[in-house]
């Protein structure tokens, strides 16, 4: 008989993008504030690194290092999120701002307590940031669960919506909080985005919801970067 070609059938997790995790097999040098790094005066101080007076480099956060030519730099294994104009944020709001005339026009649209996705607008010095609702997209989030990740893992795209092929809605916040939305979630946008569906979720949808934020969460503790195509494949999998 004559030679057939090997088939090779792959599944799905073998499917994953490799570029989402790490290439190499060794363990990094995690380094400590305050721990040496180098005694060479020949190399340039970069983030997270500072020299003391005996002329060493010393790591000033907890992370592993990069060297970029003579460029020595510390990248922490958690960093503050810090926002950029145009990012997606999803969140929930704490306060409303205590001005008679700002309070009571805010309070007819947003309350303590609402989960809302919104767009940075701009950014202040202090690490502050001004944000909107003013495109239909954005708004009050209602029938679905938030799930809050390293921001590190989401990296910034041209979009962070994403209609699953499972009928859910997934939104990917820079700022490290997910937002996952049942299939039946049809809210008005007449006003805005700011009304609320409160119609009961089928059971079929409440669970794809729990498989969704249960896939993301593994993928968080396996240091994999979000995207819809890795909550994708890891949902195929559960």
């Amino acid at each position: 008989m004559a030679d057939y070609p090997e088939i090779n059938i792959r599944l799905a997790v073998n499917r994953i993008d490799t570029n989402l995790i790490s290439r190499d097999n060794i363990q990094p040098r995690i380094y400590t504030p305050g721990e040496g790094v180098l005694t060479q005066t020949d190399y340039l101080r970069g983030h997270g690194t500072y020299v003391d007076e005996d002329e060493c480099l010393r790591a000033s956060v907890a992370g592993i290092l990069e060297k970029v030519n003579k460029l020595i730099t510390i990248r922490p294994l958690k960093a503050r999120y810090q926002g950029e104009i145009g990012d997606v944020i999803v969140g929930r709001i704490t306060e409303v701002q205590q001005s008679p005339e700002d309070e009571q026009t805010m309070r007819r649209y947003l309350q303590e307590g609402d989960l809302i996705c919104a767009e940075v607008q701009s950014t202040y010095q202090d690490g502050s940031l001004s944000l909107h609702t003013r495109v239909l997209k954005y708004g009050k989030l209602s029938q679905g669960v938030m799930v809050k990740v390293p921001p590190a893992l989401i990296k910034r795209k041209k979009t962070h919506f994403h209609h699953l092929a499972n009928g859910a809605t997934l939104i990917l916040g820079n700022n490290g909080y997910v937002w996952i939305g049942a299939s039946s979630q049809s809210a008005d946008k007449s006003e805005g985005g700011f009304t609320q569906d409160l119609t009961r979720v089928a059971h079929e949808d409440r669970e794809i919801c729990a498989r969704l934020r249960n896939c993301v969460l593994i993928l968080s503790t396996c240091n994999i970067l979000l995207t819809d195509t890795s909550v994708t494949y890891a949902y195929e999998e559960s």
